[in-house]
């Protein structure tokens, strides 16, 4: 048996250790054993990982370690395909960076107003974490300076292509150093990444963490699909199998809302989440399905990366995708953490040859069950055991999760084992309170005040 590697074990900065300790990490996880030390020693690197693997930790270590503090100018660059992801990336950077004295992180994405991020950047970041049609307008408004880049690193790069990356991508790696160190992540890997890679890596080291093997702690069924009844053959599943939350995954963006409104008329409690959303509309979307307020989520394949949810209980293939990886990325959301996980595939006729591909990657037989799709509206439809409050004021109104948890506590009187998960962002806050609750946390929250103040205050 193989002992496995510590943080310990490797050579990192002194200044790292509080970082480590803060998030508990001890033992390597598979992508970080294989990819760190390479990463330590300067090596550039392409590395299959799925989201949920460890990666996050392996480049951040290497780039916080690269990282001259001293010096007032841009070091790294990670590029990511959705602000969502790199919002988790930010966040988690800035854990490991504990240590590390005046460390100046930003992350830079569309999606917001330009004037505050270009006001930001009058002191350089030491670290860029951003998606890569913000960071090329900032660099070409020459707010941003790249030629002191050290470290680039495109995170889930295959995403990145597909929602049409290639151009800033390729600008940007034209305006790093030729010497930087270069790491590339994908959860699958078509021509167009092999190209992209060949353009920016030097002698990358290649590692994969899965080997395009199915999770063994993942159950998979394949049911024959009607293509004009596909609908209430999902909420035959979904009642079948009753798993407490949901990804419904959907090829198509406009497939996602009417799904959503096919469930809704079943009586479930579904959400769309697509890359034609408003970005807050996407947060509060992601914020109600994390809290329990939602139950089923029906996304579009690059709107769920970024997704950051260890304890999901089942994926459903609304249809198969059209390659292998994609199968075996979307199902890895569930069985995490440890736990066990559930996938279900609606399969019609014309997509067997993707179900062939399938079954030939995961080297077993696909054995394809029947489902009938609902009748009518049926009685005790799971729902949601939470609801979602807004409140509109968040950090820049010196708000924390203790202040919203003692209003409702206090003055609101609901008891603590009713409110769920609280987040804070910049100017609003959302706590998820007991669905049975919700309504009188909210007359009362109206009708008193939050740390000594009266905000808005909404359910979603």
């Amino acid at each position: 048996m193989t002992t496995p590697i510590t943080f310990a074990d490797l050579a990192l900065a002194p200044s790292l250790r509080a970082g480590l300790d803060a998030l508990d990490y001890s033992i390597l996880t598979p992508v970080q054993a294989q990819a760190l030390p390479a990463i330590l020693e300067g090596r550039d690197l392409i590395a299959q990982a799925p989201t949920g693997s460890g990666k996050t930790a392996a480049f951040g270590l290497g780039l916080l370690q690269a990282i001259d503090a001293s010096a007032v100018r841009t070091q790294a660059l990670v590029l990511c395909p959705t602000r969502e992801l790199a919002d988790q990336v930010g966040k988690q950077l800035r854990k490991l960076a504990t240590g590390i004295a005046n460390l100046k992180l930003s992350v830079l994405c569309g999606g917001i107003p330009l004037g505050p991020q270009l006001a930001s950047l009058t002191h350089a970041p030491h670290v860029v974490v951003g998606t890569p049609g913000r960071v090329l307008e900032l660099v070409q408004q020459g707010a941003l300076d790249l030629r002191g880049v050290r470290m680039l690193v495109l995170d889930e790069a295959d995403r990145m292509l597909d929602m049409g990356f290639d151009e800033p991508i390729r600008a940007l790696v034209k305006r790093t150093p030729k010497d930087r160190q270069a790491l590339l992540f994908s959860a699958t890997f078509p021509d167009a990444i092999r190209a992209l890679a060949t353009a920016m890596l030097r002698d990358p080291l290649q590692v994969s963490v899965d080997g395009g093997a199915q999770p063994a702690t993942i159950e998979a069924h394949f049911f024959e699909a009607e293509p004009a009844r596909r609908a209430p053959q999902l909420a035959a599943l979904l009642l079948q199998f009753n798993p407490e939350s949901t990804v419904v995954f959907c090829n198509m963006r406009k497939d996602t809302e009417e799904v959503v409104g096919s469930l809704a008329h079943y009586g479930f409690t579904a959400l769309a989440l697509h890359g034609d959303m408003e970005q807050r509309d996407r947060e509060e979307v992601l914020v109600r399905f994390s809290n329990r307020s939602c139950n089923v989520l029906v996304a579009s394949d690059v709107a769920a990366r970024g997704l950051d949810i260890d304890d999901i209980g089942a994926v459903v293939n609304y249809e198969l995708p059209t390659d292998a990886d994609t199968y075996l990325h979307r199902i890895g959301r569930t069985g995490r953490a440890g736990r066990d996980g559930l996938a279900l595939s609606l399969v019609a006729s014309g997509e067997r040859n993707r179900a062939a591909l399938i079954e030939e990657r995961q080297g077993n037989p696909i054995r394809f069950e029947s489902i009938a799709p609902l009748e009518g509206k049926p009685r005790g439809v799971p729902q949601a055991t939470m609801a979602t409050l807004r409140i509109d004021a968040g950090r820049t109104d010196k708000l924390r999760p203790g202040d919203i948890v003692g209003a409702l506590t206090g003055d609101a009187g609901l008891p603590k084992e009713a409110i769920g998960k609280i987040d804070v962002y910049a100017t609003r806050s959302y706590v998820a309170i007991a669905r049975g609750q919700a309504d009188r946390a909210l007359e009362r929250l109206r009708a008193g005040k939050i740390k000594g103040r009266r905000f808005r205050i909404h359910r979603l």
